[in-house]
């Protein structure tokens, strides 16, 4: 993605919009303009607020999230390999004694886990890279962490070079035609999953979405009404991966 392309999708976050919109705010009342002025600003303020809420949070995530819904790995059909792009650098599970993959529903790592535990693929492709040369990549703490969910070093096989989706999807294209992988298993969470298969399909792979929730529960008034910063990021993610769809399909 070019720089002003990554600018325009950075803006849509709702701090940042806000602090664009006061900054806007600030230059109509110094031309005057205090009416337009005023008006930007408590919008600029009110754009957050209503983000913040994790009810509403939740709405804009749904938005995106209802067009891959989770499946079971039972109905999924034989592929060549089981393909897991990161998103964390950190797995609070692992400070567990004992952990399966069939406790851990938001865990892109346990899904694919459970594929392959089913036998849907004989090999996991983590993809996920690293500012290190691939030393410290997001593949390789992967592995160390899927490993204590029952799948073995010789089924894995890590690519460590990818920087964003796009290069998930060239990379795994690369591997796919290195070793003969024509149908892949592709796993990562329901609000990414839209974005990925544009990318994973002009790579030319032939795909299979397996979606994973990132579900917040709401079991109170307080846990579904009152603003958290956890909601204004949860929103933020949201609103950043619309517009990173957006252009993803207009990338040629």
């Amino acid at each position: 993605m070019t720089s002003p392309l990554k600018l325009a999708v950075a803006l849509t976050y709702p701090p940042a919009l806000t602090l664009l919109m006061l900054c806007i705010a600030v230059v109509l009342l110094l031309l005057r303009r205090t009416r337009s002025g005023i008006a930007t600003a408590v919008l600029a303020v009110a754009w957050s607020g209503l983000l913040a809420v994790p009810t509403v949070s939740d709405w804009v995530r749904e938005r995106i999230e209802r067009h891959y819904p989770p499946v079971e790995e039972a109905t999924l059909p034989s592929a060549d390999a089981i393909v897991v792009l990161g998103g964390a650098m950190h797995f609070y599970w692992l400070e567990r004694e004992h952990v399966t993959p069939y406790e851990l529903e938001n865990s892109r790592l346990a899904a694919g886990a459970r594929a392959w535990l089913a036998r849907k693929a004989p090999v996991i492709v983590l993809s996920g890279g690293g500012d290190n040369g691939g030393n410290n990549s997001e593949a390789r703490l992967m592995a160390g962490a899927i490993q204590r969910l029952g799948v073995p070093a010789d089924a894995l096989m890590l690519e460590r070079e990818s920087r964003n989706t796009r290069d998930n999807a060239r990379y795994t294209a690369a591997l796919a035609q290195r070793h003969g992988f024509h149908r892949v298993l592709l796993v990562t969470s329901s609000l990414h999953m839209p974005r990925a298969v544009i990318e994973f399909r002009k790579a030319g792979l032939d795909i299979v979405p397996v979606a994973v929730p990132e579900r917040a529960k709401r079991d109170t008034w307080t846990q579904r009404w009152v603003p958290s910063r956890r909601a204004l990021w949860r929103s933020g993610r949201a609103i950043k991966e619309c517009a990173a769809i957006v252009m993803a399909r207009l990338h040629s």
